[in-house]
């Protein structure tokens, strides 16, 4: 019972007596359960013993006995929490690939994918190509990002051999930015292999390969099952049958009286850059009324002041009517959402402040609310070597 698989299949050749034991097949319960993810109604519905399940399913997919349960519990935990909340989305998800054609895919592109990225692919072939995307949105005013998940063949279709990405391999894709993900199946140009990123092309340099990279995830597993953990989480909320990739701190959260306010935030790297140094986030902020507040604390938004501090600890203050051209009414058990955004020329920074609200029932009455400070900053990200070559030149 202490041996792992590898050990009870070698005591299986030593003599008859060891075959007899290790072959027991409570032995193989566990082995199914911590590699597989086998559950007890599968083994019945399936109608086999342990061992044979065991064998059976190392045969389909023992490449990827290293990768195959952290990525099988992602998917089964993400389809689990979605099927009652995005149910359209789950029904985008194609069947698994197959070996060959997995293997067809390398042959095209030259290239071996990543272990773990063929053993998602062996589960869920990535999904249709609809809105909204598996892999999350982002709406402002006049901006939509919704991150499909791309099949292998599509995403082969988007190899790049280009200098700037070359050996990229396109993970998502939004129809209405154009904005993917990749994966680097290959160490080259600075990047680590496996190594998912945001391209963010340098718009300072004359040379188009000079292309900067937000870095997301230092494998696929990392990059998969950390974006599976927000979601299902509940970090990430889901509206409007949408994954939002908004961050919550729980601790950003302020309270003045009967009313709450609390921030998400969210990194934009479509809209941001490195050279020049431009950093693009958007924020969430939902103000709520006890519902156990007495019925004439209710009252209305008049103005908002903030205080945004960036990294070098230069400081900037608005202050203006309303919030996103609205003067929303908070009565008890009442919540109100918006959405607004900010730049920072550094890398990170936060913001602070209060609302002006007066009191329905008492107009001349005001006060104010506090907005916890929140912080933001941008993924860690790494110079295009094009720049880098560019500068050593210069040096020189």
């Amino acid at each position: 019972s202490f041996l792992d698989y590898r050990d009870l299949i070698n005591c299986c050749y030593v003599s008859r007596r060891l075959s007899q034991l290790s072959s027991h097949d409570p032995l193989w319960r566990r082995h199914c359960k911590k590699y597989w993810l086998i559950s007890e109604e599968e083994k019945t519905r399936k109608n086999q013993c342990w061992k044979s399940l065991f064998i059976d399913t190392y045969s389909d997919v023992g490449r990827y006995i290293d990768h195959y349960a952290a990525i099988k519990k992602a998917w089964d935990d993400l389809k689990k929490y979605l099927e009652p909340r995005c149910p359209r989305m789950v029904l985008s998800l194609k069947e698994g690939a197959r070996e060959e054609d997995l293997d067809a895919v390398e042959a095209q592109i030259g290239c071996k994918l990543p272990d773990d990225y063929r053993c998602s692919y062996r589960i869920h072939n990535g999904q249709k190509l609809v809105v909204p995307g598996l892999l999350g949105s982002m709406a402002l005013s006049n901006h939509y990002r919704s991150e499909d998940l791309l099949d292998v063949d599509t995403a082969a279709g988007g190899f790049q051999q280009r200098q700037g990405l070359k050996y990229c391999l396109p993970l998502t894709f939004c129809i209405h930015t154009g904005l993917s993900q990749y994966i680097a199946v290959e160490a080259a140009e600075g990047r680590n292999k496996n190594e998912v990123f945001y391209q963010c092309p340098d718009q300072m340099a004359r040379n188009p390969a000079a292309i900067d990279m937000f870095i997301i995830g230092a494998t696929f597993t990392d990059w998969f099952t950390s974006y599976v953990n927000n979601v299902v989480s509940g970090g990430f909320p889901i509206i409007r049958d949408q994954i939002f990739r908004y961050v919550h701190d729980p601790e950003c959260v302020a309270t003045t009286g009967d009313i709450t306010v609390s921030v998400s935030t969210s990194f934009l790297p479509e809209l941001s850059s490195v050279h020049p140094p431009h950093y693009f986030f958007t924020y969430r902020i939902r103000i709520e009324m006890s519902k156990d507040a007495l019925p004439e604390k209710a009252c209305q938004l008049d103005s908002r002041y903030w205080r945004i501090t960036n990294a070098k600890g230069d400081v900037e203050e608005v202050q203006g009517p309303g919030v996103v051209g609205e003067f929303p009414i908070i009565s008890p058990g009442r919540v109100y959402e918006y959405t607004s955004c900010t730049t920072f020329s550094t890398t990170s920074g936060y913001m602070e402040g209060y609302y002006t609200f007066h009191f329905l029932y008492f107009k001349d009455k005001i006060f104010n609310v506090a907005i916890p400070r929140f912080h933001m900053a941008c993924p860690t990200f790494r110079v295009s070597i094009a720049r880098l070559g560019y500068l050593i030149t210069g040096i020189k």
